[in-house]
Order: structure tokens, then C-alpha cells, then sequence
């Protein structure tokens, strides 16, 4: 799959975030700080993943259709997806 410049974005951003969670840490900031910043990076890596799930799901969906079969499967596996990643 190819993954667009806005995936990549968000990926970069994420880094970032963990970059200033390590950060936190060497500096021996506050304990709900760093909670709060693994937080927002928890979050940020969930909200990119089902972005991920759900361009694949669309761009697989249009592929089996096109070649004439049914995408329930398709659709199972990246609901599964989803919910494994909580």
C-alpha cells in the first residue's frame, strides 16, 4: 500500500511527541505530565492506525469489486484490526 504525505505527517508528528516524552522523562518532570504526554501520543498512533485501516479497507474494497467478489471479508478483517489495536 502507499501510504500518502498526510500518513507520513502524522507519523512525524508522533515521533516528535515521543521525542519530547523521553525528554520529559531525562528531565524528571512531573509524573501527570508524562501521563498526559503518553496520553496524546497513545491517541495520536490510534486515530493514524484506523486512518491506515481505513484508506487500505477503502482501496481493497474498490479492488474486489472491480474484480467482481465480495468485500465482507474485507471488511471483518479491518474491524478486527481496529479492535485489536485497543
Amino acid at each position: 500500500m502507499k501510504y500518502d504525505e498526510k500518513v507520513q505527517n502524522r507519523v512525524k508528528r508522533i515521533e516528535g511527541q515521543v521525542r519530547g516524552l523521553l525528554k520529559m522523562m531525562e528531565d524528571e518532570k512531573e509524573c501527570k505530565d508524562v501521563v498526559s504526554q503518553m496520553t496524546a501520543v497513545r491517541n495520536a498512533v490510534d486515530r493514524t492506525a484506523a486512518l491506515v485501516v481505513s484508506t487500505n479497507l477503502a482501496q481493497c474494497i474498490r479492488e474486489e469489486e472491480d474484480n467482481g467478489n465480495s468485500s465482507d471479508d474485507l471488511i471483518k478483517e479491518a474491524v478486527n484490526l481496529l479492535v485489536k489495536s485497543r
